[in-house]
């Protein structure tokens, strides 16, 4: 079966791709979260969304800094507690929260916990974080960005 040829949708809308860079830019440079993190919570939520790409581009930006074994371990992040600092595992909850909010609709326990953990710029940053992530993700998948993996 052969796969239809799907736009590349930065070439097709580059004002649009350039926006939304400048949101990543901002996560990677000007926010307090630590990078680690920022790429741990774009890996899982690519994960929750099925993105290909990203799964691929964050597994490997994961891996300069973390051991493969945690890297393998992520979508099981909360059955591996001592794996994942405090702050790290509220921010995959929180991921996962704001990711699946047409589930969850983003509970007051799920807030509450996160509020406790960060301090409120880290907080918006994060859900940024969070949000630009799955933007990405629902341009990705769609448009089936290819990965670097070759077989």
């Amino acid at each position: 079966m052969s796969e239809i040829k799907r736009l590349v949708w930065n070439e097709v809308a580059p004002q649009g791709a350039k926006a939304l860079y400048g949101i990543h830019h901002y996560i990677t440079t000007a926010t307090g979260l630590p990078h680690e993190m920022i790429h741990l919570v774009f890996l899982r939520v690519s994960q929750i969304n099925g993105c290909a790409h990203c799964i691929d581009l964050h597994t490997r930006d994961l891996l300069k800094t973390m051991p493969f074994e945690k890297v393998a371990l992520v979508p099981v992040w909360a059955e591996v507690p001592h794996l994942f600092p405090d702050q790290y595992r509220a921010a995959l909850a929180w991921a996962e929260e704001v990711t699946l909010v047409s589930e969850t609709h983003a509970s007051d326990e799920a807030y509450a916990a996160a509020s406790e953990a960060f301090a409120p710029k880290d907080l918006v940053d994060l859900t940024i974080t969070i949000a630009a992530m799955n933007a990405f993700n629902r341009l990705g998948a769609p448009f089936r960005l290819p990965v670097q993996v070759k077989t």
